[in-house]
């Protein structure tokens, strides 16, 4: 049975497997300097992580959804709809206030988070036998691999970052509860890592992009919330090993291997140029957002002369909408039609 790569061996590895493992490398060779860039939080730093990476794999989307004709005529009331009923949804949440907006807006972050990962081990498994042990055994490992380090998050002390706000989480601490998911975190990797040198020891048969992709997974969720508790930490590993796989991901599988009958308008994002169009538009864009939300929501790294803390009701659920869509569309454009 050949490896199961998405493009190529090359790119899939450079792109979707080997973020998560390129950050943990770094944080373990310069942590003395991630705690004073943590100290001294600069525009920089946002602009590249919050922005680049964060915003702009949202707005990847876009290449798989609405600038893809036949895919938006063919789920036109989804593309359309959607949208607006987070909005409405937004809108009934700020009502109750900021941090019951925030709070929902984060769980619905974090299952998205996790279905990502699993979705990443589907792409991967789809050439081994579809049996329901292998399907279990993938869905466990992956779960195990992202549930833990949240619920040490909710059982443990508080830690030194967050999601989106502060204390958008519930958290009550209970040493005695982590002790028990721990037990289970460690009886379960030790049971998918038996299982699968099991498998290959019958069928000499090892699929390495799925398994690094849940080693990844592993690594990047327990050390970026469990082992350190650093903002910074976290937000790289959180960020950037979310973001660069899902677009290198839109690119290589929705634009490059697309056929060209079925390109449309994404034929001039297929060359050298078209990727730096790629990326050009996905940043702008991302961009754009960010700044609104600095001049009329945050004010944080731009100065702004707006007073909109009485439109704030409306502004926040708005300018949410492109992040929340994206978060529920994923649970409709990646199933197999």
């Amino acid at each position: 049975m050949t490896q199961p790569w998405i493009h190529k061996p090359k790119t899939d590895f450079l792109f979707i497997l080997f973020p998560s493992f390129f950050v943990l490398g770094i944080i373990f060779i310069f942590q003395n300097w991630l705690v004073k860039i943590q100290e001294d939080f600069s525009f920089y730093t946002w602009l590249f992580l919050i922005v680049f990476i964060d915003v702009a794999h949202v707005y990847s989307t876009l290449f798989k959804t609405y600038f893809v004709k036949s895919e938006f005529q063919r789920r036109r009331k989804l593309y359309i709809g959607l949208p607006i009923i987070c909005f409405l949804i937004g809108l009934v949440l700020f009502s109750f206030g900021s941090k019951l907006f925030w709070s929902v807006l984060a769980y619905v972050a974090v299952f998205h988070f996790i279905r990502q990962q699993y979705g990443f081990v589907r792409l991967y498994s789809r050439k081994e036998e579809k049996t329901k042990a292998n399907r279990y055994s993938d869905a466990l490992i992956i779960y195990t691999a992202t549930l833990y380090p949240m619920l040490y998050w909710f059982f443990s002390s508080p830690r030194a970052f967050n999601w989106f706000v502060e204390k958008e989480f519930i958290q009550v601490e209970n040493v005695l509860l982590t002790q028990i998911a721990s037990v289970f975190y460690v009886l379960i990797i030790t049971y998918y890592i038996s299982r699968t040198t099991a498998i290959y020891l019958k069928t000499n048969y090892f699929n390495i992009p799925k398994n690094l992709i849940i080693l990844g997974t592993l690594l990047s969720w327990y050390f970026g919330i469990v082992f350190f508790n650093n903002d910074l930490v976290f937000t790289l590993l959180n960020v950037v090993s979310h973001g660069i796989p899902y677009m290198a991901l839109i690119y290589l599988k929705e634009i490059d291997l697309r056929p060209k009958e079925e390109m449309g308008v994404l034929f001039h994002f297929k060359s050298a140029k078209g990727l730096f169009l790629f990326v050009l538009l996905i940043l702008g864009i991302a961009f754009a957002e960010e700044y609104l939300w600095e001049i009329l929501v945050w004010q944080e790294n731009f100065e702004s002369n707006f007073d909109t803390f009485k439109l704030q009701f409306v502004l926040v659920p708005l300018l949410t909408v492109p992040q929340f869509t994206h978060y529920l569309l994923d649970g409709f454009i990646w199933k197999s039609k």
